[in-house]
C-alpha cells in the first residue's frame, strides 16, 4: 500500500523535520447556526504569532493552519483529509462533535489530536486523541454531584447523538449524592426560542414543593436563547434554581443578559479550570495582550480559548522534549505514549496518557484530567464556589453508561 495520499504528501512526515517550520492545524465551527467556537483558531494564530515572535517552538517556526468545522459532518472529515495533505505534525486545540468524521482520516495518517473540546465518547478512545480535559463526562458528573440535593432536575440537551450521552452523565453524579436521577428534556440544537421547552422543564422540576427544583440547559450556543426563554416561564417559579456546563454560559453570557438580574444570577456552573480572574492564566492573557488585543473573537474566559491554551502549552513541551530532532506526527505521538508527563502552571493535574487510564473501565480509557471547579454566579460574576478541584474519578467508575 503507498505511503502518499492523493496530494503526493507522505503523512507524518513533513512540518517540523530538519530546519522546517513545525505545522499544525486548529479547527472549530464558525458564522453557523449552533454552537462558534472562533475564539479558538483565532488564538492559535494569536498563539503562533507570540512564539514566533519569542524564537520559536525550541527555536523553529510554528504555522498554524486553521479550518471552519461547520458544525457539519462533511466539513469535519473535509478538515481532517486537509490536515493530512499538509502534513501537519498535529491537529491542536479543536472543538467538533463528528469525531466519527475526523478521527479516521487522522488514524490511517498518524496525526495526532490534542487538545479537542472533549465533546465526544471517541475523544476519550482514540489511541491518538490526547485529550487535556475532562469533557462533558467531568463537567456533568460534577454538576449532578454539586445536585444531588436539589428535588427533581430536568436536563435540557440536544436531541442529537453527541445530546444521547448526557442524561447518564449527569445521572452519574445525582445518583451518586442519593437522587433519583435526572428528567431528560430532548431540544433542537438550533431553535430560535424554547418556551415550550421551558415550560416542559418546569413541569418536571416542580412536582415536589418540599425541595427546590433544578434546571440543567446544555445547548451550547443556544443556552442562553433557552435562558431567555426560561426567564418568562419562570416568572411564578423563583425557587427554581438553574445549573449548567462552563461552554454553555461564560461571563460575557451573565453580563450581556443582565449581570445579577439576569436569569444566570444563583446558578451553579462546572468547568474545568480555575475561573478566569485566576493568575494562573497571566501567560494566556500575555499572549492575548500582545497579539490579539483587539480580537474581540478571543475572549479569555472562553473555555475554548482556554483548552487551546493549554493544548499548545502540551505541544510546546513535546519539541522540547524531543531535543532537537526531528518533530513529526510520529515523534509527536511517540513522545506522548512513552509517558510525556506535561504540566500546565497549575490548570490541570499533570498530564500523561496511557491507554488503559483509570476509566477505562467504563469506556473512556484516554480520560486523564477528572478533575473539575465548581463556580457560582454571585452579584452578577462568576466566581469559585468551592475551593479548589474536585476529582470525579469514582463518580465515573460507579456510572451507568451503557
Amino acid at each position: 500500500m503507498s505511503l502518499t495520499t492523493g496530494c503526493g504528501v507522505v503523512p507524518g512526515a513533513t512540518g517540523g523535520s530538519g530546519d522546517d517550520p513545525i505545522k499544525v492545524m486548529t479547527w472549530a465551527p464558525e458564522d453557523t447556526n449552533a454552537t462558534n467556537k472562533p475564539g479558538m483558531p483565532a488564538f492559535a494564530q494569536a498563539y503562533a504569532r507570540w512564539v514566533n515572535a519569542h524564537g520559536g517552538l525550541d527555536g523553529r517556526e510554528l504555522t498554524v493552519l486553521t479550518c471552519n468545522e461547520r458544525n457539519d459532518s462533511l466539513a469535519a472529515a473535509r478538515c481532517a483529509q486537509r490536515a493530512v495533505d499538509e502534513g501537519v505534525v498535529a491537529v491542536v486545540g479543536s472543538y467538533s462533535q463528528y469525531a466519527d468524521s475526523f478521527l479516521p482520516p487522522l488514524e490511517g495518517a498518524g496525526i495526532p489530536y490534542i487538545g479537542g473540546y472533549g465533546l465526544t465518547t471517541d475523544e476519550f478512545t482514540s489511541p491518538l486523541s490526547y485529550p487535556v480535559n475532562g469533557g462533558q463526562p467531568t463537567l456533568l458528573a460534577g454538576l449532578g454531584r454539586a445536585l444531588a440535593g436539589c428535588g427533581p432536575v430536568a436536563l435540557v440537551r440536544p436531541d442529537t447523538i453527541a445530546g444521547d450521552a448526557l442524561p447518564s452523565l449527569l445521572d452519574s453524579g445525582l445518583t451518586a449524592g442519593g437522587h433519583a436521577g435526572t428528567q431528560d428534556v430532548r431540544a433542537a440544537e438550533d431553535a430560535t426560542e424554547y418556551s415550550g421547552k421551558a415550560d416542559q422543564a418546569l413541569d418536571r422540576t416542580t412536582t415536589d414543593p418540599a425541595k427546590q427544583g433544578c434546571v440543567v440547559p446544555a445547548l451550547g450556543d443556544r443556552t442562553d436563547t433557552f435562558m431567555d426563554s426560561f426567564r418568562r416561564a419562570r416568572e411564578d417559579h423563583t425557587d427554581v434554581r438553574t445549573a449548567m456546563v462552563l461552554g454553555n454560559v461564560d461571563q460575557t453570557v451573565i453580563n450581556a443578559s443582565g449581570g445579577a438580574s439576569g436569569p444566570y444570577e444563583g446558578s451553579y456552573i462546572t468547568g474545568w479550570y480555575p475561573v478566569e480572574t485566576d493568575a494562573r492564566w497571566d501567560p494566556m492573557k500575555k499572549v492575548i495582550s500582545e497579539q490579539a488585543f483587539d480580537d474581540n473573537r478571543i475572549d479569555a474566559a472562553d473555555a475554548g480559548v482556554q483548552t487551546t491554551w493549554i493544548a499548545y502549552t502540551v505541544l510546546k513541551e513535546i519539541v522540547e522534549s524531543l531535543g532537537g530532532g526531528q518533530v513529526t506526527a510520529d515523534a509527536v505521538h511517540k513522545a506522548l505514549d512513552n509517558g510525556l508527563k506535561v504540566t500546565t502552571g497549575g490548570l490541570t493535574p499533570t498530564l500523561k496518557w496511557r491507554f488503559q487510564g483509570p476509566l477505562a473501565a467504563v469506556g473512556y480509557p484516554r480520560l486523564v484530567n477528572t478533575d473539575v471547579t465548581l463556580q457560582v454566579v454571585r452579584e452578577g460574576r462568576l466566581v469559585s464556589a468551592r475551593k479548589g478541584f474536585t476529582d470525579v474519578t469514582d463518580t465515573l467508575k460507579n456510572a451507568d453508561l451503557d
